[in-house]
């Protein structure tokens, strides 16, 4: 029969300090706070607050995966897919955020009565 070892094996988890944990902790709050802080001012150019926005949150989602979830440690191959995870989102929104001009006209029309609704 065979007889199991434990400590044998692959080992899956990684120590990670308190203070680095923390510190990720403390970093996600602070970009949270500048989040709110960009939407909510009126100094920041109008279309530039969603810049900011996605850019901290790409920031703060990047803080979570790479400590939080371990992929500090994890295989480069996996860190690479999550790379070109995220350029395809950032092109696939930035191709969506390039249309939006497109159409302005239109719903301001819209907004103003201009544009009769079809019944």
């Amino acid at each position: 029969m065979s007889e199991h070892h434990e400590g044998h094996g692959p080992s899956f988890s990684h120590a990670m300090s308190p203070a680095i944990l923390l510190g990720v902790f403390v970093a996600l709050i602070v970009l949270t706070v500048v989040t709110v802080v960009v939407a909510g001012n009126p100094l920041i150019p109008p279309g530039f607050d969603i810049i900011v926005a996605l850019t901290i949150a790409t920031i703060k989602g990047a803080l979570v995966v790479l400590f939080f979830m371990h992929m500090i440690y994890d295989k480069p191959l996996n860190a690479i897919l999550f790379v070109f995870s995220l350029v395809f989102v950032a092109l696939f929104l930035g191709f969506a955020i390039s249309d939006t001009d497109q159409y302005q006209h239109r719903i301001e029309e819209y907004e103003y009565g201009q544009i009769e609704q079809a019944s």
